[in-house]
């Protein structure tokens, strides 16, 4: 799995990046400081399991705090997208093309209003940023569609010997995108496009596919960045009330990324996603100052940074996907000793196989049979998961 964190430039998209992953890539107030895409491990948080067994679990990834499993997702972040980046401008193909393989996208939306269309600085509240939610779409939307007209000439002129052939080619041949078969038969049927030929397309009907194939293949959560600042929050109302069917998180990356960097340097204790922390080392009156307003202006109206709810609504909201932990009947330890040391993130209605797959393509292929290991029932490979569930496979040697 591949979250794209995205956006115009100086929407505090890299500051979003940094706080989720606490890697350090530039920041500043100015068109273009990501020039390359950066990659870098996230964590979303899942009720371990270890509490209901009785033991203590060693995470190989990732780590656990007081019975929360933190369990790490990829994240890409690329340079601020500009009006007509589908057209190549400010090394826009480059930098939609690094999106390719994201599964979702996280779009970042400067909900102070303090930033133009450009990601230029302008006065507070000055800018509305409903206009930013639909500018970024619409490239996405034209860089689909440009993908697809590349190769029209040559689809529009195959004949299929079947829908899934047809399916399978018009894949194939939007492959840059990065979406799956399935996404397009089910666009095709949404549309109704699945019964006619290609060579009858409109160009309407190719612009509605592509639009909607790329709600399909990169679904959006919108991340209501800088959401302590005074315009925001009538922004943020805004979005809602013109966006009601998408999913927009208030949050402010710069107070996130402030706490755990004060915590890494063990000024505070604090968890990330957390609705407070507690002071256990020196701060200068600078640090005093910052972390008080984080608190005031934060945690208490907020109950917590945003940035910990945005990862998670994306993960287990927007693709709906569920954690597995692998284990045995006949006790919970690897090789190692360590306990419970896995936890995999699998898509919706994964099966037993699937999850055998994931652990090992051996364990596929040699697939026998499955034991819920709460229940202590057999369930075979057809079997599908559900979050939390505990796995053992018994394979073929």
């Amino acid at each position: 799995m591949l979250i794209g964190v995205v956006g115009k430039p100086s929407s505090g998209k890299s500051t979003f990046f940094n706080a989720a992953t606490m890697m350090d890539v530039p920041m500043a107030s100015y068109p273009f400081t990501t020039i390359e895409a950066n990659k870098a491990i996230g964590f979303v948080r899942v009720d371990c399991v270890d509490k209901e067994f009785k033991v203590q679990c060693n995470p190989r990834t990732g780590f656990c705090t007081k019975g929360t499993r933190f369990v790490p997702v990829e994240l890409v972040d690329v340079a601020g997208l500009v009006p007509g980046a589908h057209e190549g401008k400010g090394k826009g193909n480059q930098f939609l093309s690094d999106l390719s393989r994201a599964n979702a996208l996280i779009h970042v939306v400067d909900a102070s209003g303090s930033t133009n269309e450009k990601g230029e600085l302008v006065p507070q509240g000055s800018h509305n940023p409903n206009e930013d939610i639909i500018f970024l779409e619409e490239e996405l939307d034209m860089w689909l569609l440009g993908i697809l007209n590349k190769h029209w000439d040559k689809l529009s002129r195959t004949p299929f010997e079947s829908k899934t052939q047809g399916i399978m080619l018009l894949t194939q041949n939007l492959s840059g995108i990065g979406a799956n078969e399935k996404q397009v038969e089910t666009t095709l049927k949404k549309l109704n496009l699945l019964e006619r030929p290609l060579k009858e397309w409109s160009e309407d009907d190719k612009r509605t596919f592509a639009k909607t194939l790329r709600e399909q293949s990169k679904p959006i959560i919108i991340a209501a960045n800088k959401m302590d600042v005074p315009s925001a929050k009538e922004n943020i109302e805004k979005m809602k009330k013109e966006f009601p069917g998408k999913t927009i998180i208030p949050c402010s990356g710069i107070s996130e990324l402030t706490l755990k960097r004060a915590a890494k340097e063990g000024s505070i204790d604090y968890v990330q996603g957390e609705s407070s922390f507690e002071i256990k080392g020196e701060l200068n009156e600078k640090q005093q100052k910052g972390i008080e307003y984080i608190k005031t202006h934060v945690l208490e109206p907020f109950k917590s940074t945003g940035v910990q709810n945005v990862l998670e609504k994306a993960v287990f909201e927007l693709l709906g996907y569920i954690a597995i932990f692998p284990g045995g009947t006949k006790g919970l330890a690897d090789s190692k000793g360590n306990y419970i040391p896995d936890c995999f993130l699998l898509p919706p209605k994964s099966t037993a196989l699937d999850f055998a797959f994931t652990l090992h393509t051996d364990f596929g292929n040699k697939f026998i049979k499955a034991i819920d290991v709460k229940t202590k029932q057999l369930i075979g490979k057809d079997h599908e998961l559900k979050n939390r569930d505990v796995i053992e496979i018994v394979h073929g040697s």
